[in-house]
């Protein structure tokens, strides 16, 4: 049955938008939610699988009905290719009309254009009542609603300075990211989209997530919301993705993705080395073919995953060197499947960043194929990601020899 949302009757029978004195959409309600626990309705047991898109549409869904119809979306001719549509299950079908369809939750914006859908649903985020939600490929969303996004950021600063009120935010979802949408070739399998965003935006003002499988959504989701950003952007895969049995894996629980950077495996003793993943596509391809090969081998490694640059930002200092100490990062290589200066944070050494895997490393963008395909062309697969250990291992020891045993 449709979730509907109180309203008055218009004339000729249709319902109006709800007007005063009705209880309509409570964003407040949103927020509040997203400080709770993980709500049962979007919980996922290891050996689940499903895209990351589909999971945030279920997320958004939840917080959809949990907030009377608080989110509205639109993803021109993307609403079920990004699983947004799913952020509007329950509330009546079609775009919303304000005399024909007004408890619809799903806003038709100028067609294929990011740019003019950006620009409305961060508007109607700006005025208060609603949480725009805004998607499409991470590829074309995060260059052509940048502008938009930018200038939300803005208003939204100078507002909170005027009335000391929180950011109202908005989501911009950038879906099919990377390498695993490989079949829609280099013009959409985008790389380079994070780095558009990502540390781009005044501290407090935006916020990008990077989860690399679907039990992160929730946790990160819910973190960004809380933290009140004018800009929330999720890049989220196509293909389904395991939910991993992170016990059974040694693995952090999914809930340390709200870090924004976390200690994914610990080495059972002295590490060997230390690796910084980001990104769904190579973290994946670690976990399941690189890891089992390298316990093999009796290599053990410390493995650090970056969930959001931004949320990592909003700890403590103490809490950030705790994570993950600076001489770590001096000593890290890295394998994103983003573009090498997302790294730079992370890898600070040149023999790391020699060492660091990235999708554009061979000089070149990357063919067209299925997404496994591509991340093997661009070497980051579970074979080029042994490779690159082992040489940036070897580097190391060589290294250690020269002075003396100190590496």
């Amino acid at each position: 049955m449709a979730h509907r949302i109180p309203g008055r009757t218009a004339p000729g029978g249709a319902r109006s938008a709800p007007g005063p004195g009705t209880r309509g959409p409570e964003v407040e309600a949103v927020f509040r939610a997203s400080e709770g626990g993980e709500p049962p309705d979007v919980a996922l047991e290891p050996g689940a699988a499903l895209p990351l898109r589909k999971q945030l549409g279920r997320v958004l869904g939840h917080l959809n009905r949990v907030g009377r119809g608080a989110l509205l979306i639109g993803a021109a001719d993307l609403l079920d290719s990004t699983s947004v549509s799913s952020g509007a299950e329950g509330f009546p079908e079609g775009y919303y009309n304000r005399r024909t369809n007004p408890d619809s939750r799903t806003l038709a914006v100028g067609g294929i254009a990011e740019d003019a859908l950006v620009g409305v649903l961060s508007g109607v985020a700006a005025f208060g009542a609603h949480l725009g939600v805004g998607a499409s490929y991470g590829a074309f969303i995060a260059p052509l609603g940048h502008i938009a996004s930018r200038l939300h950021a803005i208003g939204q600063q100078a507002r909170a300075a005027a009335d000391g009120q929180p950011y109202r935010p908005f989501l911009l979802v950038c879906g099919h990211s990377g390498l695993m949408t490989g079949e829609d070739g280099p013009t959409h399998a985008d790389p380079q989209a994070l780095q558009l965003l990502q540390e781009n935006f005044p501290p407090g003002t935006a916020i990008t997530l990077t989860p690399w499988e679907p039990g992160e959504i929730w946790t990160l989701v819910a973190a960004g919301l809380s933290a009140r950003p004018a800009v929330l952007a999720p890049f989220v895969t196509r293909p389904a993705v395991s939910v991993p049995d992170r016990e059974a894996l040694g693995l952090a629980p999914a809930s340390e993705a709200a870090r924004g950077v976390y200690l994914l495996r610990a080495a059972s003793g002295a590490p060997d080395g230390t690796v910084i993943l980001q990104g769904s596509g190579v973290t994946c391809a670690f976990v399941q073919e690189t890891l089992p090969h390298l316990l093999e081998e009796g290599i053990d490694l410390d493995v650090y995953h970056v969930s959001s640059v931004e949320l990592f930002d909003r700890l403590p200092a103490e809490e950030r060197a705790s994570i993950l100490p600076e001489e770590r990062a001096v000593r890290a290589m890295g394998i994103t499947g983003f573009t090498l200066p997302t790294m730079y944070r992370w890898v600070t050494s040149e023999m790391g960043r020699r060492h660091t895997l990235y999708p554009f490393r061979a000089g070149h963008f990357l063919g067209s194929g299925p997404g496994p395909e591509v991340i093997h062309e661009a070497g980051l697969d579970g074979e080029g990601q042994l490779r690159a250990i082992r040489s940036y291992l070897d580097e190391r020891a060589r290294c250690s020899v020269g002075v003396g045993g100190r590496g």
